[in-house]
């Protein structure tokens, strides 16, 4: 597959000049409430506009990676050319040298299928397997003309602590995006993106959070205001113990995620 991944590289980069060097290896549950400790802290992302409040205190994983570890990107011509289905993973399989019962393979199977989902009603999807699909997607969605912003979550101080409580520190700053595209990575052999966009109303935030630990971090978090159309299996729901369309949804971004909207346009 080469070398030839520079500016997929840049803007991974980018995403992570202000986060240190980090290894996953604690989980530091301290003061974590009792009732949520049989939940996956994965899930431990969600919450609803009433909590987003200065002073409001809620346990939240954040996930923190060696952005050196994540797979290398391909260029379009070269992503193009290697099959991206789930009918074509045994070929995938081969392809890459993984055993079927290997944990790259169900890595793999599941990222294939969570690709292959339909859209739900309002939403347009797509899994971009290089920058250029990607940029393609945001463009299609905002308009050719459209310039963009590239937002993400940033870690402030170093700290290998994924689950704990965090305060917010400030008012949370609202951001006008009336269009938006989050991008997701996905586990792969190679960089894929999962990116989606809603018609329906989202509400976009600058928050920034205070650990226990003394851990700062500047979030991007988003609300769905319009939830009827989730699976009941979505973990927010379970999380937050409501049901689709009862309640609107709001979730903090990870670092290793991508939100696009539009650049704010002046008029003289």
């Amino acid at each position: 597959m080469g070398l030839r991944f520079s500016v997929w590289n840049l803007l991974l980069s980018l995403l992570f000049l202000c986060a240190p060097v980090l290894s996953e290896n604690l989980h530091d549950s301290h003061s974590i409430p009792s009732h949520m400790n049989h939940m996956d802290p994965s899930t431990m992302v969600f919450f609803t506009l009433k909590d987003l409040k200065i002073g409001e205190t809620m346990p939240i994983y954040f996930r923190k990676r060696d952005p050196s570890a994540y797979p290398q990107a391909l260029p379009r011509e070269e992503a193009d050319s290697i099959p991206f289905s789930l009918k074509q993973l045994p070929y995938l399989l081969q392809f890459f040298s993984f055993s079927d019962d290997s944990p790259l393979a169900k890595a793999m199977e599941g990222t294939l299928n969570h690709c292959e989902v339909p859209p739900i009603e309002g939403e347009t999807k797509i899994c971009a397997t290089s920058l250029e699909s990607m940029l393609d997607f945001v463009h299609g969605t905002f308009g050719l003309e459209t310039k963009f912003r590239v937002l993400s979550t940033k870690f402030l101080t170093k700290s290998a602590t994924i689950f704990q409580n965090y305060t917010i520190l400030q008012v949370p700053k609202p951001m006008v995006a009336p269009k938006m595209v989050a991008c997701h990575i996905m586990p792969y052999p190679y960089a894929i993106f999962y990116c989606h966009s809603q018609m329906t109303e989202n509400k976009l935030f600058g928050v920034s959070l205070g650990g226990d630990n003394g851990d700062r971090v500047e979030a991007v978090a988003v609300c769905h205001i319009d939830t009827s159309h989730w699976s009941r299996d979505h973990a927010s729901f379970r999380v937050l113990g409501i049901e689709p369309g009862s309640s609107h949804v709001c979730h903090f971004f990870q670092a290793d995620n991508i939100v696009y909207i539009p650049a704010p346009t002046y008029h003289d």
